[in-house]
């Protein structure tokens, strides 16, 4: 569910046959896995080669869990269902739509473990079969409140500067490179929101996919959930709202079933992150979340958000495991008091995030932790009391929930992440914790608190002595005249660039020399004194040190 609940009831102007009233959707697992013509010793036939990157930086291995399903497993279900919707690697499952007896029938084969009723019904699409799946195309009122108050040019500055964004992108760093997938409930207003113009002129859209009707090609329509909380990460319109990550790569999934709630959203939630690191996803924002669901049996207890029981927690756990940094929403149900969380908020491994108010005091909506097993949630906090955001009309708006926190946070992950590229996940992770506003003291309102662009991005560095992290010479430093020399043992061509302590970038230049014998001379006469971090980068490598200007 995208967080709080609707009270009104859905009527379906479509005539539904009783055939189709019928037919539930179900989730068929596998006693095995295996394969006749892949292989583990050769990856690249089943990843992309932006997923072996990624699995590379992190130092890990394709395992099982990347092979597909045992196709002549999936072959033997199609006599007795009526669609097969997708399968699911991470699962080792397939996601069906049949009857009571056929699904009876399903649990006898030898190769199949358990059945699993995951979905009440199902609207058939005219002339459709194997390999789509019909849901309503109703339109409905939004689950989550925006407001409809007017704003001003520039109100978003707070929201960005609270958690460091205009000191991120002074350094010049905007998500460039970074692979951001986005799971929700719907994107229109996409394509014709002046915002969102960049990411189609510059292609910067890599992939989509409707995972709830998978024979959709077109994911920018349904509910504009999905539109707001990309605005938060992507727009780039001074006008009206410039978030943290505009120059990265997107890639759009509908996972979200607005009209119901049942478990099949948690198993939509799983192909599309399947698909997303298939793509050498870097970054999944998921502003959605589930513990009660239409069919009271579904619901989960407090006792089951324990980071390894349900299914989204389950799959948000594999992507992380994968290098993947998963962003979601910790929930809208802090009216609870403690432990009141949703799934996969509870998944270890990953960045729950909550909402703070102009005070930065805990949104009252927020949910809390802890965990089940006692873990520490959400991890960290962003303003989602009443932050700009964009509407599907493109006009601005504010907006009132962590689905709306958590994508700032991802915004400054991507850029962080750009600014930082040799850091694993959990690297990336550990930084922004420590750049948090109460991390010597977290607790289950806030985690550990709001992060920061500039302490995350420089303050590992300013911790630990130039030698131990550089094999070249820099003198003098103290710097105290307005020329710097460099050794750096090889003769190549190395860029520069100079950053205060804040973050932002106050000198850059190319360097070059013809000789070893003679150091690369460095003129900065516009520096003042202050401590400044020193960048250099020598085609894939980077080096930083600090320097002291007196």
């Amino acid at each position: 569910m995208m967080f709080g609940r609707f009270s009104i009831l859905l009527f379906f102007a479509l005539a539904i046959s009783a055939e189709a009233y019928s037919q539930d959707r179900y989730a068929v697992f596998f006693k095995f896995k295996p394969q006749t013509t892949l292989s583990l010793s050769n990856p690249k036939a089943f990843l992309t080669q932006k997923a072996l990157d990624r699995r590379t930086r992190e130092k890990i291995q394709a395992d099982s869990l990347d092979l597909p399903v045992a196709e002549k497993y999936v072959s033997q279900l199609v006599p007795l269902s009526n669609y097969l919707l997708y399968t699911s690697k991470w699962l080792n499952a397939v996601v069906l739509v049949t009857d009571e007896a056929k699904s009876k029938t399903i649990q006898t084969l030898p190769f199949v473990d358990r059945v699993e009723l995951i979905a009440r019904g199902f609207l058939p699409r005219p002339g459709g079969r194997v390999g789509t799946e019909v849901i309503s195309d109703e339109k409905i009122h939004p689950k989550w409140q925006l407001r409809e108050s007017s704003v001003q040019n520039n109100s978003y500055d707070f929201q960005n500067q609270l958690i460091g964004i205009d000191k991120m992108h002074q350094a010049g760093f905007t998500g460039k490179g970074v692979t951001v997938a986005v799971f929700d409930a719907g994107f229109p207003g996409m394509k014709t929101a002046s915002s969102f113009a960049h990411l189609f002129s510059k292609n910067q859209i890599i992939g989509q996919k409707d995972v709830v009707r998978p024979w959709n090609s077109d994911v920018f329509l349904d509910n504009q959930h999905g539109t707001n909380v990309s605005s938060l990460i992507a727009s780039n319109e001074p006008a009206k709202l410039v978030s943290g990550a505009y120059d990265a790569n997107y890639i759009f999934a509908i996972t979200e079933e607005v009209a119901t709630e049942y478990r099949i959203e948690e198993f939509n939630w799983v192909r599309a992150a399947e698909y997303a690191d298939s793509l050498g996803v870097d970054v999944i924002n998921s502003s959605v979340g589930y513990i009660d669901f239409d069919d009271p049996v579904m619901t989960y207890t407090k006792q089951q958000l324990d980071g390894k029981t349900t299914y989204i927690t389950r799959g948000a756990t594999i992507a992380a495991k994968k290098g993947i940094l998963i962003v979601n929403s910790v929930g809208n149900y802090g009216g609870a008091g403690a432990s009141s969380l949703i799934a996969p908020a509870d998944a270890a491994g990953i960045l729950s995030v909550g909402s703070v108010t102009s005070t930065s005091t805990v949104s009252g909506f927020s949910s809390r932790g802890p965990t089940a097993d006692g873990r520490i949630k959400p991890e960290l906090v962003a303003f989602g009391q009443a932050p700009i955001l964009v509407r599907s009309n493109g006009t601005v708006g504010t907006g009132q929930g962590t689905s709306f926190s958590a994508p700032q946070i991802t915004a400054l992950a991507a850029g962080l992440w750009q600014a930082r590229p040799e850091w694993t996940k959990d690297q990336l992770i550990l930084n922004l914790l420590r750049s948090a506003s109460q991390y010597d003291k977290p607790d289950n309102n806030l985690g550990y608190g709001i992060p920061n662009f500039s302490k995350a991005y420089l303050g590992e560095i300013l911790s630990v002595e130039s030698q131990e992290i550089m094999d070249f010479k820099l003198y003098p430093n103290p710097l105290s005249s307005t020329e710097l020399s460099l050794d750096f043992g090889m003769e190549t061509e190395l860029d520069l660039k100079v950053f205060d302590v804040s973050g932002r970038k106050v000198a850059e230049e190319r360097l070059f020399r013809t000789t070893k014998s003679e150091p690369y001379r460095v003129g900065l006469p516009n520096l003042q004194p202050g401590l400044y971090l020193l960048q250099l980068t020598d085609g894939n490598r980077v080096y930083r040190t600090k320097l002291l200007k007196k």
